[in-house]
């Protein structure tokens, strides 16, 4: 049994000798990442075009699809209206 044991150690340390040099090799040719846009600007980017997006999609379902006035999405009256709808049935 020593034999083997012995055997699986040599193997176990011949694999980390040859993963310690891929580290080497790896770490010395790691290049910087430098981020054009950082990701706090993202995150505020992602928001403003969510809100836009919700916004105009709003206002062309009501304006358009719905055949009401493009201004009357902003009102909040219009919007208590569609809660009452969609709360009786």
């Amino acid at each position: 049994m020593s034999a083997i044991s012995e055997n699986s150690r040599e193997a176990i340390h011949t694999q980390n000798n040859g993963n310690d040099e891929k580290e080497k090799q790896s770490s010395s040719k790691k290049r910087v990442r430098l981020r054009l846009i950082p990701i706090w600007l993202r995150v505020i980017m992602v928001t403003v075009l969510f809100l836009l997006s919700t916004t105009v999609g709003a206002a062309i379902g009501y304006g358009v699809l719905g055949s009401g006035k493009v201004s009357e999405v902003f009102y909040k009256s219009t919007w208590t209206h569609v809660v009452d709808l969609v709360e009786h049935e």
